[in-house]
């Protein structure tokens, strides 16, 4: 089976100076940068109607078109993994993520993923880029993701996750009081030194807006709810950082335990004790790719959250 995808976009401003590989990959997020290579140098990905090589820098401006041809890709293999499964018809699945599971195979991860479930679930979507995820959540976080089931749903949520009209609302528990409502913007790239982490970088780095406010304040942490404008790698575990306030357990960006000596004794056992960034994915929002409607799901809070939340309010209290 082969499916034909066709999308078009300008090249916004930020991207110019970047390899069209590396651009293409940013603006497609449903596709692999492997996989977009290999169109690029089809000719299939054009630039101003004109076929370029991988490597050739963009300026910005420029008019893409991508005509995506979909065939199966059978590189990864289904398997019986369990899904929690929130909503489902015959254009997208709405998964409820859980704590632990990798999205897609990667090095260090080559089964046992979402990615794995997902083509045991309904081996049609072999034929989608990546089985049909257009966007992911890191290995920790917990919460709510979309995905496609046809090429029309694919096409259809890639752009709107290109034009920034899938909304979705995250909710977290991170050190320090945070005195009210704000916006980060701040742009996002690879760290100048260590290439693995993300940080905010004042050259070179991509667009980047999140908007918090506060649930809640405890004594020595703050539960917020932070709304994404862009969709960044890492970016509410970086933007929390840099404004001081780190997300809670997390390996990557977190920090150590400061004020112990106020603190009780239940609460500096579970903040040291708390096995993973403490972010959930709350709420999405989306057209829906059939009838263009607009549709709202959400995933509860899972009960490691629930249950540090709870203990927060009674022995950290302000």
């Amino acid at each position: 089976m082969t499916d034909r995808e066709i999308h078009e976009l300008q090249v916004p401003p930020e991207h110019g100076g970047e390899r069209l590989d590396q651009a293409a990959t940013g603006l497609f997020p449903g596709y692999s940068r492997a996989r977009l290579q290999k169109w690029i140098r089809d000719g299939a990905l054009t630039v101003d109607g004109e076929a370029w090589r991988p490597s050739r820098k963009l300026s910005g401006g420029e008019r893409l078109r991508l005509e995506a041809i979909l065939e199966a890709e059978g590189a990864v293999a289904p398997q019986d993994l369990p899904l929690d499964i929130l909503f489902e018809d015959q254009e997208i699945l709405i998964i409820n993520k859980p704590a632990g599971l990798v999205v897609h195979p990667a090095a260090g991860n080559r089964d046992g993923t979402l990615q794995n479930a997902l083509l045991h679930f309904d081996a049609q979507l072999d034929t989608l880029p990546r089985s049909g995820i257009v966007h992911r959540l890191d290995k920790d976080t917990t919460g709510v993701m979309v995905v496609a089931r046809t090429p029309r749903a694919h096409a259809s949520l890639v752009e709107q996750l290109q034009r920034r009209d899938m909304s979705r609302v995250y909710e977290a528990v991170v050190h320090g009081s945070v005195p009210g409502p704000g916006t980060v913007d701040a742009p996002i790239g690879r760290h100048p030194v260590d290439r693995k982490r993300m940080a905010v970088v004042e050259h070179g780095g991509k667009p980047a807006v999140s908007h918090f406010r506060v649930l809640q304040r405890f004594a020595h942490f703050s539960h917020v709810e932070v709304a994404l404008e862009s969709g960044r790698t890492h970016q509410i575990r970086v933007h929390m950082q840099h404004l001081g306030w780190p997300v809670l357990g997390d390996p990557t960006y977190g920090r150590k335990l400061s004020g112990v000596k106020t603190m009780s004794a239940a609460v500096v056992e579970a903040a040291r004790g708390f096995p993973r960034q403490a972010l959930h994915a709350r709420s999405l929002k989306l057209l829906h790719p059939g009838d263009g409607r607009p549709r709202a799901f959400s995933a509860p809070l899972p009960a490691d959250l629930l249950a540090l939340l709870e203990l927060l309010a009674q022995d950290d209290r302000t």
